[in-house]
């Protein structure tokens, strides 16, 4: 079975960024005479193996989902805000509890952040792609959550409510930056037809896009697609979804060699393999390994 490594695949500069900030406070942390803890609010970035490494950096993670609620978990010493950003309630309530703050938010989630501000300065009632319960939009919402209205992709019914209660005002739409670029694109077309004045801006960033249409375009030249990544990983999981709808080929997602299952490759004579953006290089390389010696 051939195996075609499918570029570009793994780590974005966000997650790089942020791993190497998370790691460099640690190091900061255990090289004082009298250590305080280091804890990361939340995954860095949507990936078990990452977690477990900066574990070894002296990086505790505090598993909350509410952001607000984690902090909570947190008395004293470095708190690191995770690459896909937090609002500024948070912000503001770990100061008032004295902690050390470390911003790791990726650039792309920053970029949104004030996007967001801007428009909701103008006036403009902000329609939010993005997915429910997911840390990135629960940051950016955050910056005005007056004005702001999350909505997840393709949903139409959720529009025609919004439709019903907006019929007027000036609307923006901006989105989620790890998304299928091809679902946001409907979505915004979606907008547009019942708000033709809407001002429109697509917040996909560079490497979601570049790993879609490279997972889109290898699927035509293998018979199945191995993702590697964690179910965390929306990006990860949009790179599976894709390649199914998109490229028409059976796509899985894995965390690791050991999620792999025989009967996934019956019959397969090439087999692609992709990787999320907060999937480290290691893991991809023992997949494919595996894949190799099958």
């Amino acid at each position: 079975m051939d195996v075609l490594k499918i570029t570009p695949r793994g780590y974005c500069h966000g997650v790089v960024d942020a791993i190497k900030i998370a790691r460099q406070v640690g190091a900061e942390a255990a090289a004082e005479a009298v250590p305080e803890p280091v804890q990361m609010l939340g995954y860095l970035v949507h990936n078990e193996h990452v977690t477990d490494e900066l574990k070894d950096h002296g990086v505790r993670l505090v598993d909350a989902d509410d952001r607000m609620r984690g902090l909570q978990m947190i008395d004293s010493g470095t708190v690191i805000f995770t690459a896909h950003g937090v609002s500024p309630a948070v912000k503001d309530r770990a100061a008032t509890l004295g902690l050390r703050c470390v911003d790791a938010t990726c650039s792309d989630v920053v970029r949104t952040h004030d996007l967001v501000k801007q428009l909701a300065g103008r006036g403009l009632h902000i329609i939010y792609i993005g997915q429910k319960g997911h840390p990135e939009p629960e940051g950016v919402i955050g910056e005005a959550p007056e004005w702001v209205h999350l909505v997840e992709p393709l949903d139409t019914a959720e529009l025609d409510r919004l439709k019903a209660e907006l019929p007027e005002v000036p609307i923006a739409v901006t989105c989620q930056t790890t998304l299928s670029q091809w679902d946001t694109i409907t979505t915004i077309e979606e907008i547009q037809r019942r708000w033709p004045a809407v001002e429109v801006y697509n917040e996909i960033c560079k490497a979601t896009q570049e790993r879609q249409e490279a997972a889109v375009k290898a699927a035509s030249e293998v018979d199945v697609v191995i993702v590697v990544g964690s179910s965390r990983s929306s990006n990860s999981k949009r790179l599976v979804q894709v390649v199914r709808e998109l490229g028409g080929k059976p796509a899985h997602l894995v965390d690791s060699p050991a999620d792999l299952r025989d009967e996934w490759f019956e019959g397969v004579a090439r087999v692609g393999v992709t990787s999320g953006a907060s999937t480290p290089t290691w893991m991809t390389r023992k997949v494919i390994e595996h894949l190799e010696a099958m």
